[in-house]
């Protein structure tokens, strides 16, 4: 067969030549292409920008790794605060557990007293010649004027009688001036006939109230078991 070649000065690569031939030519030509001005212009273009983002890098692993102890500490500061806020909040439900069940057992152990305090003040003003009848719970208005108020103070009724004047009006006085009682009123007195005497026939109404600290006395259980 007969070849014809097109191009003068130019031979036809041999069949089953290397694909690497030649490459040694063109790495010459690209060598010679960088006296370019504006090849090389775009080259150092390309150099300045590698070593920046190199050394931008560089100086954030830098400032990376000299946060890191930062963060591990600040981290271990949180759950050591984070247990403290968690340790306090079992702490404050408690307290409120406590208190709660403390003012529980101080209105029971009021209200259990409250009888007792106003019979043995009763008691302890009668003059001589004067006795009770009857001692009787009153029942107490709610206050209308606050909703929030707490229940109402007990009110008691006093019916007796004395042989003389001058001792009721002296058992009013002791009433009045005892540190459990208040807002004592005489409602009634009248003269009454009984065993062929005339006898003053009063009711006195008064209202319990809590009396100061400094004139509550209290003993421990065993001392005054003991006494007894």
């Amino acid at each position: 067969m007969i070849n014809i070649n097109l191009r003068p000065g130019t031979r036809r690569a041999a069949k089953g030549a290397s694909p690497f031939a030649g490459m040694g030519d063109k790495v010459k030509g690209i060598g010679a292409g960088m006296g370019d001005p504006l090849g090389m212009g775009v080259a150092a273009l390309w150099a300045v920008v590698l070593l920046g983002l190199g050394f931008l890098w560089f100086s954030t692993s830098a400032k990376l790794s000299a946060l890191e102890p930062q963060l591990e500490e600040a981290r271990t500061e949180h759950a050591r605060y984070q247990a403290f806020m968690n340790q306090k909040a079992i702490a404050e439900r408690a307290r409120d557990s406590i208190l709660g069940q403390i003012g529980t057992i101080s209105s029971v152990d009021r209200e259990r007293f409250v009888w007792p305090h106003i019979l043995d003040e009763v008691g302890g003003s009668l003059p001589d010649g004067t006795w009770i009848t009857e001692i009787s719970a009153v029942a107490a208005a709610p206050a209308l004027d606050d909703p929030n108020a707490g229940a109402p103070l007990p009110s008691l009724r006093i019916v007796g009688r004395t042989g003389d004047l001058a001792n009721y009006t002296a058992f009013l006085r002791r009433l009045e001036a005892s540190p459990w009682l208040q807002n004592v009123l005489p409602i009634e007195a009248k003269t009454v006939i009984e065993g062929n005497r005339a006898l003053t026939s009063f009711i006195i109404q008064a209202t319990y109230s809590q009396a100061d600290s400094s004139v509550v006395r209290t003993v421990p259980i065993l001392e005054s078991v003991v006494e007894n």
